[in-house]
Parts: structure tokens; C-alpha cells; sequence
């Protein structure tokens, strides 16, 4: 099970930009699509706090926030002990 989940719908850009990021920074996710899976949704709301936008990103079960805030993340090295290989 990957530590990172990114909670999204199909319709949103940045999910998709920050799915492709992840990707690209071999950090493995579960993708959760919020608008498909009415359970999913309510585990949304109780994991991010009623957040009103996506994506939200939760790692190790604490949600950081958006695309803006995952990007923050990694250019401080917060990412780093969870690129794919890596224990941590």
C-alpha cells in the first residue's frame, strides 16, 4: 500500500498535473476519485478536514494540502524517504 494518496475527479487539471509529478518523481500513490465512490468521498471529507478543493494529498494518513503545497514539499526534500525503492 503506497504511503501517498491523491484524492481527485477526472475533470480536474491539477490532479492530473500532479499525478504525472509523482510519476515522474517515482513516488508511488493510491488514486482516489472522489467523484466516482460516494465511501470515498466521505473519507475525504473526514481525512482533509471538509477540505473544498482538489487534489489534496495525504501522506502517511496527514493531509499536506494541494499541487502547490506537494511541490513546496519537494523542493524542501520532504518528498525524498518516499521515492519508490526507498524505506522509510
Amino acid at each position: 500500500m503506497a504511503r501517498v494518496k491523491v484524492y481527485g475527479t477526472g475533470v480536474c487539471p491539477l490532479c492530473q498535473k500532479t499525478k504525472v509529478l509523482l510519476r515522474k518523481w517515482q513516488v508511488p500513490f493510491d488514486e482516489v476519485r472522489i467523484d466516482l465512490d460516494k465511501s470515498a468521498l466521505r473519507e475525504f471529507a473526514e481525512v482533509t478536514n471538509n477540505a473544498r478543493t482538489v487534489p489534496q494529498i495525504v501522506i502517511d494518513g496527514r493531509c499536506i494540502g494541494g499541487f502547490t503545497e506537494l511541490t513546496e514539499l519537494h523542493m524542501e526534500g520532504g518528498l525524498d524517504g518516499l521515492i519508490e525503492g526507498e524505506t522509510g
